[in-house]
């Protein structure tokens, strides 16, 4: 099994361009301090709205910082608060999916109404909401996601183990007297773990597109940080006479969704076992 979805993964072609595309713009951001140009903070008005030179690759912004810095530094804030928001997200879904959809009884009826209730309202309305109760800022926006985010992945992980456990080996397990913890540990996490994985990375680009978004009305990254939903913000002023200020960063944005969402979809058709 694990040969079989090794060489489907090594074979398929969109699996190969978006995992390159993510593990380059991975590398950016890790070695930021090493290939950015300049200051990405570093404001000098006597250098505002240059064009692209040796000292400036992509030219400077209206306060004259340089936008590849900028850029660079972007790709670190978005992938690291994306990658944070999710692994908070799963810290906190995993195990209260798994507990409500293995115990049943009250336990699941009262978490299904907790999960009504939140999911009656669109999460960037309630992320909105939660940043105005909180403030702005970095933590803030993780907090707000991640309270936001959770609700949705654990009725999900909730379902998968519903139909696990009514599986054979499930029910095998449990007349042998395999202890609770050891059932779910080894037997209905392995289960669904790729499932979740997927989802994971299907939506990691989603996120990205809520920290930009709130980034860009002033509720996420403050200034002077690099973040690329505020360099489009910054860069409103300036759409007519110099537009590619805006064009720069919503091309960072594109890509980096696209080849998440284009990596999810092919995780998915690799790892469905149902086709085997």
């Amino acid at each position: 099994m694990l040969k079989n979805v090794k060489r489907k993964l090594l074979s398929h072609k969109l699996i190969m361009i978006s995992s390159l595309i993510i593990f380059f713009m991975t590398l950016l951001a890790l070695f930021a301090p090493f290939l950015a140009p300049n200051d990405p903070n570093l404001v000098d008005i006597t250098h505002k709205l240059q064009g692209s030179s040796s000292k400036f690759p992509l030219g400077t912004d209206h306060l004259g910082r340089c936008i590849w810095s900028r850029l660079i530094y972007g790709i670190r804030t978005s992938l690291g608060t994306a990658f944070l928001v999710m692994g908070l997200t799963m810290i906190i879904s995993i195990p209260i999916g798994i507990y409500a959809g293995f115990r049943g009884g009250w336990v699941d009826y009262l978490f299904m109404r907790i999960c009504d209730i939140l999911m009656a309202f669109p999460s960037l309305l309630l992320s909105l909401a939660l940043i105005g109760i909180l403030g702005p800022g970095l933590g803030n926006l993780i907090l707000a996601m991640v309270l936001v985010q959770w609700i949705f992945y654990a009725r999900v992980i909730r379902g998968m183990v519903l139909s696990v456990k009514k599986q054979n080996f499930i029910l095998a397990a449990e007349v042998c007297g395999t202890p609770t913890l050891v059932i779910v540990i080894k037997h209905i996490l392995p289960t669904i773990i790729s499932q979740v994985v997927v989802l994971a990375f299907m939506d990691i680009g989603g996120i990205i597109l809520a920290i930009s978004g709130l980034s860009f009305l002033g509720l996420g990254i403050q200034p002077p940080g690099a973040e690329w939903g505020m360099m489009i913000n910054d860069s409103k002023p300036f759409f007519r006479t110099h537009p590619s200020l805006m064009l720069y960063p919503g091309m960072m944005i594109l890509i980096v969704v696209i080849a998440f969402n284009l990596f999810g979809e092919a995780l998915r058709d690799v790892l469905d076992l149902r086709k085997e």
